[in-house]
């Protein structure tokens, strides 16, 4: 019997063995999303030096740093409708904040986290949702195992909207006054990963952090008494706050022996908001809620040790909306074209299989702002500019200071039927924009309204 049963055993671990070693080749997957962050914030980023970040320049030093990474949409709900979908948010009319109040995530829609649980990874969100308060629109009914965290924005301290779906995924109040959002989303993220450490798994991270309202523990507040503007010292105190988080995430990751087979991505869901914030935009010009660089230009970061070149710079044009195909196929999956995606897988790019250009073109539409970036040329109707098509070369002019329209009309005529004939293909908006920005008479007719 003793022989059999060997036997027996033998020929279930070799039954076994593909899809242990599946699971083992598949790399744990961890999206950093700060809110209202700025192109121009981070010790990496090379522009301001009154704020230290050591654990996301960590990443950076170990990982690639884009250079000209973007996000689809210039505010939060709809850069967050991006991420998730790997599609443009205007393709299925989430070009509003006020998408996620009345409708939310598009029920057609499916989630990189749907798709990561069908290759056998657990899955959690914790942080800020922002993609639907209802019922059939919570994290855990869009492909999350369990989600931690606010369903919108919200103060730091005593935080609304709560819900800990351990508990229940009914909003919860919070009442511990030491409880701070940035401090104890990296707790559950912690205890997360440690009781999944045996399967592949995916953490989304998405920070309120360095949304207003400016709020901070002491024990931060008192690292910059150098800092005499109120303002810019609760925004530094906060971002030291995410910094050490990550640092503590990427710790325990590192401390499980992990890191190594962790795919790891930090990006910011829009530009900073400065006037309300003093968050910096570096050179670039504009801000949140703009389609000037500053709007949908954001710190964009990859690390992922043993595969991705560390401490190198990426210079051509990348998209929150790749995070999506990249994480799917190092999963082990495969996309389909029926998933009609926008993004695109980046490893060929980033391991310099491929040479070209992931993007030629980007698109952004706001209501009445718009952009299309063919290249490196830029063609843009934005908030604080003229009214009319602007033209930039990106290349010399990131600061978009020199409009070449009237010099160069063909240009102009050529890069507005690319975005028009873009345009024509997304959805009309699901709602109004609440902000009053509306949209154009030209959209509105293109939209069916």
């Amino acid at each position: 019997m003793k022989p059999r049963c060997l036997l027996r055993l033998a020929f279930v671990c070799a039954l076994l063995t593909p899809f242990l070693s599946s699971n083992a080749a598949q790399p744990n997957i961890v999206i950093f999303y700060a809110d209202d962050l700025g192109w121009g914030e981070l010790g990496c980023q090379g522009y301001t030096k009154d704020i230290p970040t050591p654990h996301i320049d960590a990443l950076a030093k170990n990982g690639l740093r884009f250079t000209n990474g973007y996000v689809a949409a210039t505010y939060c709900s709809p850069s967050r409708a991006g991420l998730m979908t790997g599609r443009y948010p205007t393709r299925f009319g989430h070009e509003f904040n006020t998408v996620a109040n009345t409708v939310g995530l598009r029920s057609d829609q499916t989630t990189i986290a749907t798709r990561l649980k069908t290759l056998g990874y657990a899955t959690i969100a914790v942080g800020k949702w922002h993609l639907g308060n209802q019922p059939e629109n919570l994290p855990t009914k869009r492909g999350f195992d369990e989600f931690y965290g606010t369903l919108n924005n919200t103060p730091f301290f005593h935080p609304t909207n709560f819900i800990d779906s351990r508990i229940s995924n009914e909003v919860q109040t919070v009442t511990d006054p030491n409880f701070y959002t940035t401090d104890a989303y990296a707790d559950r993220s912690i205890d997360w990963i440690e009781k999944n450490k045996t399967k592949p798994w995916f953490l989304y991270l998405p920070f309120n952090a360095q949304h207003a309202p400016l709020q901070a523990p002491k024990k931060y507040l008192e690292r910059f008494p150098k800092i005499t503007d109120e303002k810019r010292q609760l925004f530094a105190a906060m971002m030291a706050s995410m910094d050490d988080a990550i640092g503590r995430v990427v710790g325990k990751i590192r401390a499980l022996g992990q890191e190594e087979n962790t795919l790891i991505f930090f990006i910011a869901d829009n530009g900073g908001p400065t006037a309300s914030t003093t968050s910096h935009n570096g050179p670039l010009r504009g801000f949140k809620m703009t389609t000037f660089e500053g709007g949908p230009r954001v710190p964009y970061i990859a690390q992922w040790k043993g595969k991705i070149p560390a401490g190198k710079t990426y210079d051509l044009p990348v998209m929150n909306l790749d995070v999506l195909p990249t994480a799917i196929i190092a999963a082990g999956g495969k996309t389909d074209s029926s998933w009609q995606l926008d993004g695109v897988d980046l490893m060929p790019y980033l391991t310099g299989k491929l040479t070209s250009r992931p993007h030629q073109t980007l698109y952004w539409r706001y209501g009445p702002q718009w952009a299309i970036r063919h290249g490196d040329l830029k063609l843009v109707v934005s908030k604080g500019g003229s009214g009319q098509p602007e033209l930039y070369d990106l290349a010399t002019d990131i600061g978009e200071s020199k409009d070449l329209a009237s010099a160069q009309p063909a240009k102009v005529k050529e890069l507005q039927a690319l975005w028009d004939k873009w345009s024509a293909e997304q959805a009309p908006a699901s709602t109004p924009d609440a902000s009053g920005g509306g949209a154009t008479k030209k959209n509105k007719k293109k939209q069916g309204k």
